[in-house]
């Protein structure tokens, strides 16, 4: 299995004939949550330090000392763990429109210096242009409009519900394909969507040779999430207008509720992502569990 690029940069502690990176330290030291000022400090008394005692690596025991912060220095000792395990990393991130799945999984690839991040709808777009209206109609549909490629949508008992599943099982054959297509490559992937619906998705198995976290994200809040909605608007500058989103929120709140549902059923995390910050410092404790799943199969 071939590396990915992420794993090529060297570990910030030093050592190995490497000096010791306090740019590389800051940086991890975010990744795991903590506030940039105070990753920037640290990594500097980490340096003065190794400095006052001639030395050029810095273990994990003595940062320990330095950071008096128990929390993130458990997560530092996992995300160096991961490093080291040298696995791709499969994210599945799951939830209704307006979510934030974008943003969430933009930010925890950068933390996990993860390159490839792509959604669901990508690949429904790409599907389109090779699979007519007529011939499969519901992957022409918004996922909360997908009632509206039914044939027979009076026998359905929630048309929007059965046209979103049936619009996720077509999609989910790309999915499937490029997870396929990045565990021979080896690569790590942030992969976000409405249509990663759980116990329809078929996320790898977790090995020593890959390490897989799914979840799905949720915003219990009704008016909060439909504000998003209004930040959407004004952010695409009108290309993803509120009216359209707003119309149809009840069958997007219903597609919410159907993916949160399923979620507890197939044991598969729900994570509120009401707070983005929050939601992402969710998710990547949810990667770093996996460290030791995959260290307890090794």
């Amino acid at each position: 299995m071939s590396t990915h690029p992420r794993h090529a940069e060297p570990l910030p502690l030093g050592g190995d004939g490497a000096p010791y990176s306090k740019g590389l330290m800051a940086r991890a030291l975010t990744a795991v949550g903590m506030p940039t000022m105070r990753a920037h400090e640290l990594a500097r008394r980490i340096e003065e330090d190794l400095a006052g005692r001639g030395e050029s690596a810095a273990t994990l025991d003595r940062i320990e000392e330095l950071a008096d912060d128990d929390v993130t220095m458990k997560r530092l000792r996992r995300f160096l763990a991961l490093r080291e395990l040298d696995v791709p990393v499969i994210v599945l991130l799951g939830g209704a429109t307006g979510t934030g799945k974008s943003t969430v999984a933009t930010e925890l690839a950068y933390r996990l210096g993860i390159t490839r991040v792509t959604s669901t709808d990508f690949i429904r777009q790409t599907m389109r242009a090779f699979f007519s209206r007529d011939f499969m109609p519901s992957i022409h549909y918004s996922s909360f409009e997908a009632g509206e490629g039914l044939r027979e949508p009076e026998v359905a008992d929630e048309p929007a519900i059965a046209g979103f599943l049936e619009q996720s099982r077509n999609v989910l054959v790309g999915v499937h394909a490029s997870i396929d297509r990045a565990l021979e490559e080896g690569w790590s992937m942030v992969l976000e969507g409405v249509h990663l619906v759980p116990g329809l998705v078929e996320p790898p198995t977790q090995t020593e040779n890959v390490l897989v976290a799914q979840c799905v994200l949720e915003i219990a809040d009704e008016r909060l999430h439909e504000t998003h909605f209004y930040v959407r608007d004004t952010a695409s500058e009108g290309v993803r207008p509120v009216a359209r989103y707003l119309d149809r929120f009840g069958d997007i709140r219903r597609i919410q509720s159907e993916l949160v549902g399923r979620a507890r059923r197939e044991g598969v995390a729900v994570v509120d992502s009401s707070n983005v910050d929050r939601a992402v410092t969710d998710l990547l404790e949810l990667v770093l569990d996996g460290v030791e799943q995959v260290e307890r199969v090794a």
